[in-house]
């Protein structure tokens, strides 16, 4: 097939992702069915027809209005089918025609993967950012979605991928026995978390029993909040360290783990459980010392969730690093916000997805680098 037919077809693909990505933005937060009504006028209610629903085109023969109403069509609608379409090129071209990843697999030989979850990853920050943007929330389920799909992704990636390749060229998250074992006793512990927190032993933080009336604002005791949220992490933190302890230091255990830690499906796993709970961590402990150094809530769980759900995929290394890139993205904005629109806070989510996506892009850079700094070339 010529090159432009690919082109072409990818870039249409993006487009009806982008078109369903604007079902979920609309629908998700307002908890709607994303599959049934079928899409229809906010204004007039009217359903969509589907001449009248074809990513990009539609919008532009309407003029960015309804048919039937003539109510204006937000331009969200088609910013973000042709945001989701030219990602989708972009992501192919970086991949398998850019010398930024130059050591990528091709296509058909495991390549198809490493694209695959990049776009599933790269779909949920354009919905998430965009929601965030409107409401000030991530949608929880988006992340779960993301975390689940990294996970079986790392784990099944060794079936496709030569494991010396993914090890060396950093394709996947991939653990070391140790750092296995530390993910492996985290996992165990949010299990036991759970279960306290589901059995009402611990509580939710910023949980209310009480209905409010409209525009009364629940008031918040935020120290003591966040204080339930460290109550809420102590068993992961100990079943990690503890899992770590006897990896190391018993012996018939640190030579099964060894062995089976160190399985290409297992390291795969376990690099990228590791990642979601380095993403989630870096985060969480940066909402709970803003909280109790401020008296205010600082950053959102939503926050967490998602560099969660990205660490799963991009690995513990590259989430902590695009976790430090986000704040230049977010200065400039929070100045105009300042300045102009006397505002001071501002939904930090689209700029974490900024600092995410670099470290996707730019991602044999910044290992080269590091490896450097650390004297490993």
């Amino acid at each position: 097939m010529p090159e432009w037919f690919w082109i072409a077809y990818t870039f249409a693909f993006g487009c009806c992702i982008g078109s369903f990505l604007n079902v979920v933005i609309y629908r998700l937060p307002r908890d709607k069915s994303l599959v049934k009504p079928p899409s229809s006028c906010p204004s007039c209610g009217k359903f969509i027809r589907f001449y009248d629903n074809i990513p990009l085109l539609s919008w532009l023969m309407l003029m960015g209005k309804c048919r039937n109403c003539k109510s204006p069509i937000s331009p969200r609608y088609f910013i973000i089918e042709l945001l989701t379409g030219l990602s989708f090129i972009f992501f192919f071209y970086l991949y398998f025609r850019s010398e930024l990843w130059r050591n990528s697999p091709d296509f058909v030989n495991g390549g198809w993967l490493l694209y695959l979850i990049t776009i599933i990853l790269v779909s949920a920050l354009i919905a998430s950012s965009a929601i965030d943007l409107e409401l000030w929330i991530i949608p929880l389920n988006i992340c779960w979605v993301v975390t689940a799909a990294g996970i079986v992704s790392s784990g099944a990636a060794p079936f496709f991928i030569e494991p010396s390749k993914i090890i060396g060229y950093k394709l996947f998250p991939y653990a070391s026995s140790k750092t296995s074992a530390m993910a492996a006793g985290a996992a165990i512990g949010l299990g036991i978390s759970m279960l306290l927190l589901t059995t009402g032993f611990i509580k939710r933080s910023y949980e209310t029993s009480e209905p409010q009336q409209q525009n009364q604002e629940q008031q918040f005791n935020h120290r003591l909040e966040v204080l339930r949220e460290v109550v809420f992490l102590i068993p992961i933190l100990a079943g990690a360290l503890f899992f770590y302890w006897i990896s190391v230091n018993i012996t018939a255990f640190r030579e099964w783990w060894l062995n089976f830690s160190q399985l290409p499906v297992v390291a795969g796993l376990g690099g990228s459980l590791f990642g979601y709970f380095i993403g989630c961590g870096i985060v969480w402990a940066t909402r709970i010392l803003g909280t109790l150094g401020f008296g205010k809530e600082a950053m959102g769980l939503g926050d967490v969730h998602l560099m969660g759900a990205a660490g799963a995929i991009v690995g513990p290394v590259m989430i902590t690093v695009a976790f430090f890139i986000a704040p230049f993205f977010g200065l400039g904005w929070a100045i105009f916000q300042m300045f102009f629109k006397k505002v001071r806070q501002i939904p930090y989510g689209p700029f974490l997805s900024l600092g995410i996506i670099s470290v996707i892009i730019f991602h044999s850079a910044i290992w080269n680098h590091l490896l450097g700094v650390l004297g490993h070339r």
